[in-house]
């Protein structure tokens, strides 16, 4: 079917100006009250989904609701009978989308990312104040005035129309995979901590010119999500002040407690961290997230050291009788057998010798600290991929192996 010029006898088409899975979207005239409008028109398909119309006119009605500097106003919605065509009609913003600004020119100015971001976040804290979701964050809808800079955040209330109509899902799912939150990915149900994820996502890209995790499938990008560290941004761009690389990187936190509570808590990080400070509420969930790493750390270490210590008992109590050790020592398993209190003939056995307990009590603690000198390698890696507020020195392989000679060498000194 041919798109129409005219609808519903008011709104005329004059140019397209995006497109996407699930709509068009035009520059249009209205022609009652004589002002330029956004006209989305919905693809065609979606009109067969009786449910997703649904769904759809009780968003639009929410988003309608919102008036707000930072968010595109939506005008009226409706349904053309003559081209069978469902639309929206919105505030036209006469500037351009992140998304081109990213696609001219790979990473943006870092004054300028400040800014975007923190406009977003006061359209995300209106929002979710009003008790409304975006759920699609992402460059594409961000808009950018271009008399004013003023950064507009578009398309509330789609996403959620969408997510439960299988005609569109995939195509959704494709077209904004990179900037879902971990738990939306999952397919849990989201909140506001899920739409700052999203926008700390596009922060991030303007800054560092790439994605959090690149990958080449939704499994690799649900993988990286649950396993790997994002690197900071500074890596790809070292002028970035290291303040403002740590507050985007709590909002990308993968548990929804570490990110921040509120946008506005993320607007204050953005422009605290431009100036080289960090705020109260960045440096609170770093450390939160440093505790629960280190008590993990730290119970993973008293864990192996009580485990190292019942091996080396049990070593200790069942090694049998073996030759004399090849340092002219006593033999090693005699530390080891297990004495009674009379021998064979009913006479007093001989006592242990001072040296064999020695031995014990030395191959015990040798074991133990070797325990403990792994676990705490381990805890020290675990607590470098976290986001502290003072990292703290990086473990060296030559500092471990060093260790490790100085243990044997101590054990070699108690069996002489």
């Amino acid at each position: 079917m041919a798109t129409p010029t005219l609808l519903s006898g008011r709104y005329r088409l004059e140019e397209r100006i995006g497109a996407g899975g699930m709509s068009t979207v035009f520059r249009a005239v209205d022609e009652v009250l004589e002002r330029p409008v956004a006209i989305k028109l919905l693809a065609e398909h979606l009109a067969q989904d009786q449910s997703f119309v649904a769904r759809f006119r009780h968003e639009a009605l929410a988003a309608a609701r919102l008036q707000h500097p930072n968010i595109v106003q939506v005008y009226d919605s409706g349904f053309d009978p003559d081209s069978g065509r469902h639309y929206i009609v919105m505030e036209y913003v006469d500037g351009f989308s992140c998304a081109e600004l990213l696609r001219d020119h790979r990473r943006l100015d870092i004054e300028q990312a400040v800014a975007i971001g923190r406009d977003a976040c006061v359209a995300l804290d209106y929002a979710h104040r009003a008790g409304i979701v975006h759920r699609d964050v992402k460059p594409a809808n961000l808009l950018v005035s271009r008399t004013t800079g003023v950064t507009k955040l578009t398309d509330f209330g789609i996403a959620k129309a969408a997510e439960q109509t299988r005609i569109t899902q995939v195509g959704a799912v494709l077209g904004t995979a990179a900037y879902l939150s971990p738990e939306q990915a999952r397919g849990e149900e989201v909140g506001p901590a899920s739409d700052i994820y999203s926008l700390g996502v596009c922060v991030y890209q303007f800054l560092a010119g790439r994605l959090p995790h690149e990958y080449g499938s939704l499994t690799e990008l649900a993988l990286k999500q649950q396993q790997d560290e994002i690197r900071p941004i500074t890596d790809f761009r070292p002028e970035v002040p290291e303040a403002l690389d740590r507050a985007v990187r709590v909002a990308l936190a993968r548990d929804p407690r570490y990110r921040y509570a509120r946008a506005l808590d993320f607007a204050q990080a953005l422009e605290a961290g431009l100036t080289g400070r960090t705020t109260a509420a960045t440096a609170a969930l770093e450390n939160q997230a440093t505790r629960v790493l280190s008590a993990g750390a730290v119970a993973g270490a008293a864990s192996g050291a009580t485990a190292a210590n019942a091996d080396a008992t049990r070593v200790l109590a069942h090694t049998p009788p073996g030759p004399v050790s090849a340092h002219g020592g006593v033999p090693l398993g005699e530390a080891a057998r297990p004495t009674s209190s009379t021998g064979a003939a009913g006479a007093p056995a001989r006592p242990a010798r001072r040296g064999s307990r020695r031995l014990a009590r030395a191959v015990a603690v040798v074991t133990v600290l070797a325990a403990l000198a792994a676990a705490g390698v381990a805890g020290l890696a675990a607590l470098r991929s976290a986001q502290p507020v003072e990292r703290p020195a990086p473990v060296r392989a030559p500092d471990v192996q060093t260790q490790i000679d100085e243990l044997r060498q101590f054990l070699r000194d108690w069996t002489r």
